[in-house]
């Protein structure tokens, strides 16, 4: 039989980037960390109670009110269990690393959308992170960044990248093409054509995509929590480990609550947005094209 060793060069690699790239990685491990721990600042910084009615408010504002309810008693039934601390270190950990994937996904998938090489370039990448077993993305996240919430995030970042990516492009490769043709004929170039045509009727796809980042996020925070991420993972690894069935109960069901919040929240302004901007965007492609008509004509 053949002999095809691919973990020596792999292992070599990562060695060399490790010896190599030090303080590059140092840098990446500051700038992470502050960001995780301004947000968490900003999290638990006022009382429990203050920021329970901060996320009651941006409830109400969905116009939902059985959400709104929701809000109110999920986030005390955190309190009352205890988790406060950790359910916020968890939802520091998923808002950096959802931000940031959001920020390197939804670029990718436009750029995908508009270039066909790009896509059928980028299409197997996304396969192979999609298929690969969460746990393996721990391995160098640890390596380069050691224990702690720097790998966890780092980790939860690259896994919950593909579904910003694909769903962007989904989105925008979906944009009626007589609507695209009428804003090309009125004259919109392409950087306006996205920003006003393309983008906003994509904004439900693309919104389903931060919807899945955030879930993806949330799911590989868990996972985290066997590195020393801390928040909610931890405690559900401490169930496990104890077999304290109660403890992991209470960690999986405050994250069903952040999963729960998070994912409505972020839903409920997309198909409104999309309409009325795009309305807009027409509107005004229309009034400028109908000005210089009505002055030749009055000439």
């Amino acid at each position: 039989m053949i002999d095809i060793d691919l973990g020596t060069p792999v292992s070599k690699a990562i060695d060399w980037l490790t010896a190599n790239l030090g303080p590059v990685f140092d840098g990446i491990s500051s700038v992470m960390l502050n960001l995780v721990n301004a947000v968490l600042t900003v999290l638990t910084a006022p009382h429990a109670l203050v920021v329970t009615g901060v996320f009651t408010l941006l409830a109400v504002s969905t116009r939902k009110w059985g959400f709104t309810a929701f809000t109110l008693v999920a986030f005390l039934l955190i309190q009352g269990m205890g988790l406060w601390t950790p359910a916020m270190e968890s939802l520091a950990i998923v808002i950096v690393a959802s931000v940031i994937a959001v920020g390197i996904g939804v670029p990718i998938g436009v750029w995908a959308a508009r270039s066909s090489r790009a896509s059928s370039m980028v299409r197997p990448v996304l396969d192979f992170m999609q298929t690969l077993p969460v746990f393996v993305y721990l391995i160098p996240a640890v390596f380069f960044f050691g224990i702690g919430a720097v790998p966890g995030v780092v980790a939860t970042t690259v896994f919950a990248v593909p579904p910003a990516v694909r769903l962007t492009e989904l989105g925008i490769r979906q944009v009626d093409k007589e609507v695209v043709e009428a804003a090309l004929a009125f004259g919109a170039r392409p950087r306006q054509l996205l920003r006003d045509v393309q983008f906003p009727m994509a904004l439900p796809s693309i919104m389903a995509g931060v919807n899945q980042v955030i879930m993806l996020a949330l799911s590989m925070v868990v996972i985290a929590g066997m590195v020393g991420a801390g928040g909610l993972g931890s405690v559900v690894v401490r169930g496990i480990s104890t077999l304290d069935v109660g403890a992991g109960f209470q960690g999986g069901l405050a994250v069903v609550i952040l999963a729960i919040f998070l994912d409505r929240f972020t839903s409920a302004f997309a198909a409104p947005r999309r309409r009325g901007r795009l309305r807009a965007a027409l509107a005004s492609r229309r009034a400028q094209t109908a000005r210089p008509a009505a002055l030749s004509s009055a000439s």
